[in-house]
Parts: C-alpha cells; structure tokens; sequence
C-alpha cells in the first residue's frame, strides 16, 4: 500500500507544536498508516466516506486523546487516503 504520511502547517503551529513538529507529523503518519492497514483488511464495500470515517476513528485511537482531540486532517486529503485503502483492499 501507498505510505501515508500527515504534513503539519507552521503556520497553525503554536511556538510549543513547532518544536515538536518532526516527532508528532510521524506520530499521526504512523498512526494514519495503521488505520489504512486495518481498515484495509477489514473493508467490504464501504463508500469513500465510510472508509474516510473509518481511517480518523481508528487513527485517533491509538492516539495520546490530547493529540486525538487536535488531530483534524485535511477531508479532501483525508478523502484521498481513503481512496487508497480502496484500491488496495479490491486488488489484494
């Protein structure tokens, strides 16, 4: 499958969130990338936005609930990840 990976903008960083920019974009990717391997073996037909749902629910939850709580990705690049879970889970 495609790596997913979650880009935090700078400028809707405080000063404290910019420091620790690096570490946390891995956190959420690694937490992203997760969801797209669970949902991917667990899909059965969904819609896109099932499947978007799906990918934010089980990401936040493996997620410290503070930075769950922060946790708002893009909807269209959340969209496209889904999108990818899609793909790969119809041509496995």
């Amino acid at each position: 499958m495609h790596e997913l990976h979650v880009s935090l903008d700078d400028a809707q960083l405080s000063p404290a969130a910019q420091k620790l920019q690096e570490p946390l974009e891995a956190q959420l990717s690694s937490a992203l990338q997760r969801a797209a391997e669970i949902v991917e073996q667990d899909y059965h037909g969904e819609s896109a936005d099932e499947v978007a749902a799906r990918l934010l629910e089980v990401a936040r939850s493996s997620l410290h609930p503070d930075i769950a709580d922060a946790f708002a990705p893009d909807r269209a690049e959340l969209e496209q990840a889904a999108r990818v879970v899609i793909t790969a889970a119809r041509n496995a």
